[in-house]
């Protein structure tokens, strides 16, 4: 493999994925405290908006943004997982087949718990969509955690750092397989209505103790949590 570097990832990507992260984990934490729950909204729903931008992305990104550059067959993904247990890891510029399935899920899980936490909140749906939430959001941890744990595997099966990857858009190989353009100003724009939104969430989501509705993530009896 060439030794110079290419473009693989970009700058909308990365965005997103950081965005995510920090989105979901902000979530999470602060889950079980209506003390929180107006943070606990204003990350849940910019989960949502940044899944909805993925989707778009997806569709119209670069190269190895789009979701049919990583749809691969269950077959490809038994081949390559085979493929890392024999320590002969196939190579691919973009997402591994895993780690394509992982993306889907990961976009899945994020849109099913956004989507019934909003439900929630707004007593749509009763108890059970509050059940969906929690699941969905603790399926959505362990799937964070295996995909740590699979960027970590990869990483050394393939001696590349993909966590750096994502931060710098770029790994090593021949030229012709990157990407030509980074598209700053889309990432600027998705980090700026990300930014705008929480700025301003306390216009856009309802103090704690402005409604005896509750954000998922805790229980609750007759319409009032359980710590």
């Amino acid at each position: 493999m060439d030794n110079r570097k290419m473009l693989v990832w970009d700058l909308p990507t990365r965005t997103f994925h950081w965005m995510l992260a920090v989105s979901f984990l902000g979530a999470f934490v602060t889950s079980e405290s209506d003390r929180v729950l107006d943070l606990h909204l204003a990350f849940g729903y910019t989960m949502l908006g940044l899944v909805a931008f993925r989707l778009v992305w997806g569709l119209v990104g670069t190269r190895y943004a789009r979701f049919g550059s990583f749809a691969y067959s269950p077959r490809r993904v038994l081949a390559y997982l085979r493929s890392i247990l024999v320590l002969k890891p196939q190579h691919h510029v973009g997402h591994n087949p895993a780690g394509g399935w992982a993306v889907y899920a990961l976009l899945a899980l994020a849109l099913v718990a956004g989507a019934s936490g909003y439900a929630t909140y707004h007593d749509l749906g009763g108890g059970w969509m509050e059940d969906l939430h929690e699941g969905a959001a603790n399926a959505l941890m362990a799937l964070v955690i295996v995909h740590i744990a699979g960027v970590i595997v990869s990483s050394l099966v393939h001696r590349e750092n993909l966590v750096r990857a994502m931060v710098s858009g770029t790994k090593r190989g021949e030229p012709q397989d990157g990407i030509r353009r980074t598209h700053r100003f889309i990432a600027a724009a998705l980090v700026a209505a990300v930014l705008a939104f929480w700025l301003n969430g306390a216009d856009v989501v309802p103090a704690p103790g402005t409604s005896d509705q509750v954000a998922s993530g805790g229980h609750r009896e007759g319409g009032t949590r359980r710590e």
